[in-house]
């Protein structure tokens, strides 16, 4: 635009042999290909077994947190759709400060059912760690709608707010934390807000 702007279109190359640009297209996914009997089938109750024994690992334990994420995987070979399983395995990359492959993963699990909170909630802690206020602020409001009675994603709703210079929006949700945990972690806090 700068060149076009000080000397005219003249400078562009419209010549026919000059390289055309590449130009994508997005297609609607394809019917889905016909099962192959030699690949595993979607088996849920395997798929359910295997997320028991996921969660059973995954208590916080860093020794076996590896082992619940391999269970959580092989859980979705048999189960794509086992939402539950897509955000803790989320979960396990959000703590390993993996941002990006647990970003991906909560987008496929509210892609796959967006009425679960958490995935939700998840999400905005991503988007506020990196500073990403707005997109913060409508996951956790998102997360609120599914879950009004969420204490922790109306503190967060609230720092964000904070940070986004909003502290009229902030303060009912300072409000809604102290009542919905009177003994919670960040109680002094939203008081001093909310006052």
């Amino acid at each position: 635009m700068l060149v076009a702007a000080r000397q005219g279109q003249l400078q562009f190359d419209f010549r026919l042999d000059a390289e055309p640009a590449k130009i994508l297209t997005l297609r609607p996914p394809a019917a889905p290909p016909k099962p192959d009997p030699r690949t595993p089938r979607h088996d849920a109750a395997l798929a359910e077994e295997y997320f028991r024994a996921a969660s059973a690992l995954d208590e916080g334990d860093d020794s076996t947190q590896e082992e619940a994420a391999a269970a959580y995987r092989k859980a979705l070979e048999l189960d794509p759709y086992l939402v539950a399983a897509l955000i803790n395995l989320a979960n396990i990359h959000y703590s390993r400060d993996e941002l990006i492959e647990a970003q991906a993963l909560y987008e496929q699990a509210i892609g796959l059912d967006a009425d679960y909170f958490e995935a939700h909630f998840n999400l905005g802690n991503i988007h506020h760690d990196l500073g990403r206020f707005p997109e913060a602020q409508r996951c956790y409001g998102e997360a609120l709608r599914l879950n009004p009675a969420y204490a922790d994603a109306h503190f967060y709703l609230a720092v964000t707010f904070e940070k986004m210079g909003l502290s009229q929006e902030a303060r009912p949700h300072w409000t809604a934390y102290r009542q919905l945990a009177p003994k919670g972690e960040w109680v002094e806090l939203a008081k001093e807000f909310s006052d």
